[in-house]
């Protein structure tokens, strides 16, 4: 394939990395008799998975180009005009993993942005397809805010769209419990182990090892844990539902759900909104606002 026409269609490059992709999943698959339950393959969440994977590349991927090319017809500045080299492009790789750590901190400290990304966390099984569950939802959860600062730096959006999908890319696998260490590789980039650790709902794995590419971010911003025990997959509110529709949007009815509450007040709700998750759970026991409590 011309590199230059997948520059041009960023989009694809998922599309062009798939048959590896499944290479991986059937070599997976053959040696699953020696893995743990965790990480076997079923068939109805294998579709399920797939299905999510579908609808995150129609709707989120698409959209990250659309909008950094609306960006530059509205206001067309940027504070460079960046060449595309060997030591730019790794630059940009460096620069989009770190937009990738806050990205993903944020999705799991707001609950705005969890409703979509507990999609990828629903699952209580730990394989390569798992890598495949994804949220179509990540446009309207503001994703594309964590990328758009690359293009008003100066890389080209396509450049940008392309390091974000290369870096999705590279995450897959991760997604395994056929590896269990890398040694001397783990002090540097994120591997099975630590993104194990993240997958986790037991309680000192929780908010753990937000890494894309570089374990580094965690190291230096204090969310680093190193697998220990055990970990148990899935998240502390289960969905128990296996059909694509019902995971994506079983996080945001509940949001709904809990917006609609009459006990809650104007500054509750917002909140709500942008609270970690939990914090839902206990609005209910603060004190009004002061203009209500009269």
């Amino acid at each position: 394939m011309n590199f230059d026409w997948l520059i041009s269609h960023p989009e694809v490059l998922l599309l062009v990395l798939a048959p590896l992709f499944f290479v991986c999943i059937l070599l997976e698959w053959l040696v699953r008799n020696r893995l743990p339950a965790s990480a076997q393959y079923h068939g109805v969440e294998v579709m399920c998975n797939f299905a999510l994977a579908a609808m995150h590349q129609l709707a989120d991927l698409l959209s990250g180009l659309l909008i950094a090319k609306l960006y530059l017809w509205l206001f067309d500045w940027r504070l460079f005009d960046i060449q595309m080299t060997l030591v730019s492009f790794i630059v940009l790789l460096i620069a989009q993993d770190f937009c990738y750590y806050w990205f993903h901190r944020a999705s799991h400290r707001i609950r705005w942005m969890w409703a979509a990304h507990v999609v990828h966390h629903s699952s209580e099984t730990m394989n390569f397809s798992t890598a495949f569950r994804q949220s179509l939802m990540y446009p309207l959860a503001g994703m594309w805010l964590f990328w758009l600062p690359l293009v008003i730096i100066g890389f080209d959006p396509n450049w940008v769209v392309f390091a974000v999908l290369l870096n999705l890319g590279l995450q897959f696998f991760v997604h395994t419990q056929a590896v269990k260490s890398l040694g001397v590789i783990e002090y540097i980039f994120n591997t099975p182990s630590h993104h194990r650790v993240h997958h986790g709902r037991n309680p000192q794995y929780i908010d753990k090892n937000y890494a894309g590419v570089l374990i580094i971010w965690d190291k230096i911003f204090g969310t680093f844990e190193p697998e220990v025990a055990t970990v148990e997959y899935g998240i502390t509110k289960p969905v128990n539902s296996l059909n694509p529709i019902t995971v994506t949007f079983a996080e945001w009815r509940d949001l709904l759900t809990d917006l609609k509450d009459p006990k809650l007040s104007g500054r509750q709700k917002v909140k709500l909104l942008f609270s970690p998750p939990q914090t839902a759970r206990s609005l209910e026991n603060e004190p009004a606002d002061r203009e209500q409590q009269g």
